[in-house]
């Protein structure tokens, strides 16, 4: 699949809602939205560009009383999706990490009063 790169801030919202359907496909969009501190309409959008893309495929319930209750399964393509984003989610958590490990020393040297420029 030869698809547009995603902003990291897009990726993550996708890693999470793959995440959390993985764990329960039966959850709501608004719980979805609600889980994620997210507006309804951010999800619904989100929502739609997993269906659009093959990661996920939207199952109603034939016999539900509740004609809204959707199942969101993740396909094979969305499933080998969720561990490449996660792989990438990952390696830019651990770049921040050490950018943040970096900081902390500078600024523990700062707070300490000896020069930044003196540290080993």
């Amino acid at each position: 699949m030869n698809q547009p790169q995603l902003s990291p801030l897009h990726e993550e919202t996708h890693l999470k809602v793959l995440r959390l359907l993985e764990g329960n496909p039966r959850l709501s969009q608004r719980e979805v939205s609600e889980a994620l501190g997210v507006s309804l309409g951010k999800t619904n959008f989100c929502f739609k560009a997993l269906v659009d893309k093959g990661l996920i495929k939207v199952q109603s319930f034939r016999k539900s009383q509740n004609k809204l209750a959707y199942a969101y399964l993740l396909t094979p393509v969305g499933i080998a999706e969720k561990s490449a984003l996660t792989a990438r989610f990952l390696k830019r958590k651990m770049v921040e990490y050490e950018h943040l490990q970096a900081e902390i020393a500078v600024l523990q040297l700062e707070v300490s009063g000896e020069p930044a420029s003196e540290k080993p």
